[in-house]
């Protein structure tokens, strides 16, 4: 296996970290008719792998980010992951008014990572 850099292994990590954790906290959805203990234990089985994923994540990436920049990564990876599951699994459109709010979002962490 390659030595990828650090960013984009920790980049790489938290993507797959938060794929998981979607599927865990809104994949249920789709399962209305079913026990709410039943998705509770579901959900907690399929986020055991992000964590899997995303410790190693953000203790691979600490050092070449600071916690705040780790975090941000994360949340915009979460919003990017979100978007394209609400689109795809669970059939909702994506509306302009999401997609400027998502965008004003990113721009907004774009200044945890400015160096003035």
């Amino acid at each position: 296996m390659p030595n990828l850099p650090v960013s984009v292994t920790t980049i790489g990590l938290l993507i797959a970290s938060n794929i998981f954790m979607t599927f865990a906290w809104y994949g249920h959805l789709k399962f209305k008719t079913e026990k709410l203990w039943v998705v509770i234990l579901v959900s907690w089985g399929i986020a055991f792998f992000e964590y899997c994923l995303m410790v190693p994540a953000n203790r691979i990436g600490y050092g070449t980010f600071s916690a705040v920049q780790l975090k941000t990564i994360q949340e915009v990876v979460t919003l990017t992951v979100f978007v394209a599951f609400s689109v795809w699994y669970l059939g909702e459109p994506l509306k302009w008014t999401t997609v400027i709010g998502f965008t004003l979002i990113a721009a907004g962490a774009a200044f945890i990572f400015y160096k003035p």
